[in-house]
């Protein structure tokens, strides 16, 4: 299994971000970027899997998210967003791909509008065109119990109750790493809440809407769509509407698969992945 270490970048705003990054150096880069209220350990085999296959991959905490810094002006919007992918690739002498899921995917929509260009643009789960029922959910769960956990119990209970199509793990250690333990003694999601109570930070939907039709007319990025089958934030008629903007993209189903594709069928995830980098940008 390949070695990764923690590092940071410095965004142009002034944030520090933690990332692992590992891989053959001098590879193709592979940029990891995660869905709102996840921390980079969500890619976990992900970029294992990766490295192995041959590519430097750097797995990036979001700003606002797990070890990276809070922004002391609550500059959470996409193109403030943009800025953590900026402070990755900017300046790289490899080909990259992004690999965005919902938050990341979305992030990664916008680069390309604001002049980032990667090789290839990997959405997981995530197209413009979201489903209302979707969002709401999530938006819900993120808004949710910003007085804490009394127990890590407490906080299985509550994701259990988010995404019961999932098993309940009998041991919820693992949730130790979206959690942060403080002062009082409770438990707090490893977020900063301000970023999930902003309706349309930044004019969303334009600024995204812009950003679509830029990487329609991009023909040197590859782009692909992952859709977890079961997923109640990406649509057919999402789908279609963003293939009509974009039409050169590449659309991939994985069955039994939600929302959360790489967590709920990570081999299936995995494998498309990497058939697909192999093919438009070989380690």
């Amino acid at each position: 299994m390949a070695d990764f270490s923690l590092t940071h970048f410095t965004t142009a705003d002034g944030l520090q971000l933690a990332a692992d990054i590992g891989g053959p150096e001098g590879a193709p880069l592979v940029v990891l970027m995660h869905g709102g209220g996840q921390t980079r350990h969500s890619w976990a085999k992900a970029m294992h899997a990766l490295a192995e296959a041959g590519y430097r991959v750097v797995n990036l905490d979001s700003r606002g998210h797990g070890d990276s810094g809070w922004s002391p002006e609550g500059a959470y919007s996409p193109s403030a967003r943009v800025l953590d992918l900026r402070a990755v690739v900017d300046g790289s002498d490899v080909p990259f791909a992004t690999v965005g899921a919902s938050m990341g995917g979305i992030t990664s929509i916008q680069a390309v509008g604001e002049g980032v260009r990667p090789s290839a643009l990997i959405l997981v789960d995530i197209v413009p065109q979201m489903e209302p029922k979707g969002v709401g959910r999530i938006v819900g769960f993120m808004n949710a119990n910003h007085d804490g956990f009394a127990s890590l119990e407490e906080a299985a209970d509550a994701v259990a109750a988010y995404y019961p199509e999932r098993p309940r793990p009998k041991n919820p250690a693992g949730l130790m790493k979206n959690l942060r333990k403080h002062d009082d003694g409770r438990l707090y999601w490893h977020w900063d809440p301000r970023q999930f109570n902003i309706e349309d930070p930044g004019n969303f939907k334009e600024l995204i809407a812009q950003s679509t039709q830029i990487l329609g007319q991009c023909d040197d990025i590859d782009v692909l769509v992952v859709r977890g089958m079961l997923s109640d934030m990406v649509s057919q008629r999402g789908i279609d509407a963003f293939c009509e903007t974009v039409p050169a993209a590449t659309v991939i189903d994985i069955e039994l698969a939600g929302h959360m594709v790489a967590g709920d069928r990570n081999d299936a995830f995995n494998a498309s992945v990497i058939e697909f980098l192999r093919d438009r940008m070989p380690a």
